[in-house]
């Protein structure tokens, strides 16, 4: 399952982990290096807590150096001033994407309190160009892989065989391609870190909606839904930094709303102590 989506949905923490950050053994590079643990928490403190007892303290490939202190003491410690760029521009894949004004609000509401933490905001969106392509190609080879390798693949519902059929339509040479591109994608994307410290953007392009939305529905028809809605978040598995979704306020008619906190890579430090003291002021 996700963790900053349900975090999203349900007013509660999620931070998707540096990846490499949390081993993956036996499963190293699952979904083709989309794939991390982590965990959904009620505080901002027991995701550090959760994450000091279980980062990967070195031996597993592709891990990333420790944390210089203990991710707990971050989230207890005040970020002091920081330079935060606001978007809501969301990562188009393959069908038009979806920004309510809801979630567009969060983010502009959260903008305004951090100004009055003392911190610099201003409006700026990451450069995404056709990342949300890679992001597709690696997405659905993912589930192809994971489809064939369960014992009984005839129990699988109708629609996650679908999607595994659509993953097992690409090339080898195609996915590997996608993996590839995602280090140019990042250095792109990345480049607004020369400027800012964080950057704040929707978690995802609508609040809370029916359960159910989809179901019935086939692979293709439930991907292009997903798609429109899901089109902030899959850009950081894709290019492997922490990113974590932090509760902001309520609907008018009380459902939950959650921006989503990204951060350079390998620094989770920053953004869970920025993650502490939004929390703090809207607990």
């Amino acid at each position: 399952g996700s963790i900053r989506y349900p975090a999203a949905f349900c007013n509660l923490c999620g931070l998707k982990p540096q990846r490499g950050r949390v081993p993956l053994a036996p499963d190293v590079g699952h979904w083709h290096g989309l794939s991390v643990k982590g965990c959904v928490t009620q505080t901002v403190l027991d995701t550090a807590l959760f994450l000091d007892a279980t980062i990967a303290r070195g031996g597993e490939e592709g891990a990333p150096p420790p944390p210089e202190r203990p991710l707990a003491e971050a989230a207890r410690t005040a970020p002091g001033r920081l330079r935060i760029a606001l978007s809501h521009k969301p990562v188009r894949a393959v069908a038009p994407p979806i920004v309510t004004d809801e979630v567009k609000g969060a983010v502009a509401q959260t903008g305004e309190l951090l100004r009055s933490l003392g911190h610099e905001v201003a409006e700026q969106d990451p450069s995404y160009g056709g990342a949300g392509n890679n992001i597709t190609v690696r997405y659905l080879a993912g589930i192809a892989d994971d489809v064939a390798a369960v014992e009984h693949p005839e129990r699988l519902e109708r629609r996650t065989r679908g999607f595994g059929r659509l993953g097992s339509l690409y090339p080898r040479a195609v996915v590997e391609r996608a993996r590839r591109a995602a280090e140019r994608d990042a250095a792109r994307i990345n480049a607004i870190f020369d400027r800012f410290d964080l950057l704040i953007t929707p978690v995802a392009g609508e609040a809370p909606f029916e359960v159910g939305r989809w179901e019935g529905r086939g692979a293709v028809r439930t991907l292009l839904g997903m798609s429109r809605t899901y089109c902030l978040g899959p850009v950081w598995n894709h290019t492997g930094q922490p990113a974590a979704a932090v509760p902001a306020g309520v609907t008018d008619d009380g459902r939950p709303l959650s921006v989503q906190l990204v951060g350079r890579p390998n620094d989770e430090e920053t953004l869970l102590s920025l993650a502490a003291q939004l929390e703090a002021e809207r607990p």
